[in-house]
């Protein structure tokens, strides 16, 4: 009750779904033309599955679209973004795993949203 389990960002929403020891899992929603900042993580990894829509996946130097029912996994330490170049929102559910998932654990190197 002391916190919110959906948060809002410039991109659209996450909520968190589910949380143990070295996982958590969350749905993100990306409203069209969102674009989260090109970003690692020191302390985890992640996996994205798409529920619905389309994603737009940086990871490293590779970029590849996702449509439903498929997936990647982003390792730790590299350089990542999702985005959705669709009309419709999308729709995917995140699973973390590691030592430390504390959303402090962002390294942000380009943001359209200019934040820190």
């Amino acid at each position: 009750h002391l916190h919110h389990t959906k948060v809002y960002r410039p991109w659209g929403c996450y909520e968190g779904i589910d949380v143990g020891e070295r996982f958590q899992v969350k749905r993100i929603t990306v409203n069209p033309g969102g674009k989260l900042s090109l970003q690692m993580h020191h302390h985890r990894a992640e996996h994205w599955i798409v529920v619905s829509g389309t994603a737009r996946v940086t990871c490293g130097e590779k970029v590849t679209l996702l449509t439903e029912n498929e997936s990647t996994y982003i390792p730790i330490g590299m350089t990542h973004r999702l985005e959705n170049p669709g009309k419709l929102p999308l729709h995917l559910i995140e699973v973390q795993s590691g030592g430390y998932l504390g959303e402090d654990d962002i390294v942000r190197f380009e943001d359209i949203y200019r934040r820190a």
